[in-house]
């Protein structure tokens, strides 16, 4: 399957189970305090199991097409833990989890599961708007002496400039499966909204700083 086709699938299976919705005249607040027209609620997917299905394993062909290795997944608070336990049984590879801050009690740990140290470990997460969300589970795995280069969203905005987020320091990469762009491509080819809503969207897309002034 090409790029496209696996882009236009996971676009279409995202607005057909409702986890794609949108509000032009009270915007969306996202994680990373942005506001937004479309909010994007990738969680939704772990109900669908068809769908679900569909596009775990179209990330598992990514991971290969795309040379993606390593030892040991981890999901990331709270969101990217069903994700990373589904690849885990899939790919029959060991998982751990980590924690947006320690548990304040116990052991107080952060990353809880077994792992040993250099082992190459990518992170899995739902989605992500402009990355900087990652950067506390970037810096548990690392301080925890886990080698972390790549990061696996099922949707990523790619909208924000990544250069000004604290990510980009990190030296990771963010692989995907659907963008924004796919989103609006799908939106325009079946004609879902009107003209007008898709040329907002558009003008989200094309500058989201002015589009919310």
């Amino acid at each position: 399957m090409s790029d496209t086709d696996y882009q236009n699938t996971v676009a279409e299976i995202l607005i057909n189970i409702g986890s794609v919705r949108f509000s032009f005249e009270n915007p969306f607040i996202l994680t990373s305090g942005l506001k937004s027209p479309v909010y994007v609620d990738c969680r939704k997917i772990i109900s669908f199991v068809n769908e679900r299905n569909t596009i775990l394993n179209l990330a598992i062909e990514y991971f290969k097409n795309n040379n993606i290795n390593f030892d040991i997944l981890a999901g990331g608070e709270t969101a990217g833990i069903p994700y990373a336990a589904f690849f885990s049984e899939l790919l029959q590879k060991p998982m751990i989890y980590v924690r947006k801050k320690t548990k304040g009690f116990g052991k107080d740990q952060q990353i809880e599961g077994s792992f040993k140290k250099n082992q190459k470990t990518i992170l899995i997460e739902d989605l992500a708007t402009d990355g900087r969300s990652k950067v506390i589970f970037i810096e548990a795995l690392r301080k925890a002496e886990l080698l972390v280069s790549d990061i696996f969203v099922v949707f990523y905005y790619d909208i924000f400039d990544i250069n000004n987020s604290p990510l980009s320091s990190l030296d990771v990469k963010i692989h995907s499966l659907c963008t924004w762009k796919d989103i609006i491509n799908f939106l325009k080819k079946k004609k879902i909204y009107s003209e007008e809503q898709i040329h907002n969207l558009e003008k989200f897309l094309q500058n989201p700083g002015k589009w919310r002034d």
